[in-house]
């Protein structure tokens, strides 16, 4: 077995890396002077069972097309086979045609991942649980939710959580950690009365005097989360954290979130974490190496991965 990976996140591919025992794959991936990537591989993958690490991140195009011609370099060197682990899967939001003339983005990208040459896809709580039939290969989603229950019992006392789903969407997700924690559900309910208007929040649930748990799968400009947070502090919240599995954060994402009144957002590393977010007072890093380093062991064992989340 042989661990690979881009640029996107080289800090989680050594933590997997170190998990797992193994040294990480000597590879080069670079630019030429027009910006055309070239990978090289410095040592030999023939029947080898390679797995490629690389999230879709922000610059997304870039990483993506350095997942590709990675897969494509090991398919040329006669690796046995090709495991995408694709932590943050970028172009998930796009699983659907939401108006006339517009792409399915996330089929788009399935396709070019398999016929670029990989075997299997090993990712993270995928937006839309649909897309791993977007895959003509077998697509292994994991859920950051054990992870997340786990830090949630060494940070808080469990008699006092709520659960809150930051919209109707997310209450399948909610659900699940509300189970583990044995603890009551809430959801965020927003709409737009008028147009123009702000959105009107409303709290389904009794969320008095409660520290809420706000979780989601993606956090990007960080405008919802900081909104449900504000709604359930005017219904009487004690405290609102909010945990997600990936922290896009684009444009003044951070700053807004820094001066919100949520009492701290946990992201994990799916995305190689920035030097403002580490710096933030209100944001800590929750590590999932652990996760995609034993998912990865039992793919490469033949043993069940769904098992680690029963």
């Amino acid at each position: 077995m042989k661990l690979f990976c881009g640029n996107s996140n080289p800090c989680l591919a050594e933590d997997v890396a170190n998990y797992l025992s193994i040294p990480l794959g000597k590879a080069t991936v670079k630019r030429f002077a027009d910006q055309e990537i070239f990978v090289e591989l410095h040592e030999n993958v023939r029947g080898q069972d390679v797995f490629v690490l690389q999230s879709s991140s922000y610059p997304a195009n870039d990483h993506l097309m350095e997942l590709l011609i990675m897969i494509d370099a090991l398919r040329r060197s006669s690796a046995r086979r090709i495991t995408a682990v694709v932590p943050y899967f970028g172009y998930a939001r796009q699983d659907r045609k939401p108006g006339p003339r517009t792409p399915i983005s996330a089929k788009l990208v399935a396709n070019l991942i398999t016929q670029a040459g990989a075997h299997r896809v090993l990712t993270l709580d995928l937006h839309a649980g649909q897309i791993q039939g977007f895959f003509d290969i077998p697509t292994d989603n994991l859920y950051a939710v054990p992870v997340i229950a786990r830090d949630i019992k060494m940070h808080y006392s469990l008699e006092n959580v709520i659960v809150v789903s930051p919209d109707v969407g997310g209450v399948v997700r909610a659900r699940s950690l509300a189970k583990r924690l044995n603890s009551l559900l809430a959801i965020v309910d927003k709409r737009r009365e008028r147009p123009g208007e702000s959105e009107v929040m409303n709290i389904i649930g009794d969320v008095t005097e409660k520290d809420c748990l706000l979780l989601d799968d993606i956090v990007d400009s960080g405008g919802t989360l900081c909104n449900a947070a504000s709604a359930l502090l005017q219904h009487g919240a004690r405290s609102v954290t909010a945990y997600i599995t990936h922290g896009v954060l684009s444009g003044n994402a951070i700053e807004r979130i820094t001066n919100s009144e949520m009492k701290e957002l946990v992201i994990t590393d799916s995305i190689m974490p920035t030097k403002a977010i580490k710096q933030a007072h209100n944001m800590r890093i929750l590590p999932i190496a652990d996760l995609i380093g034993e998912a990865i062991a039992r793919t490469a064992a033949e043993q069940s991965v769904s098992s680690l989340f029963g």
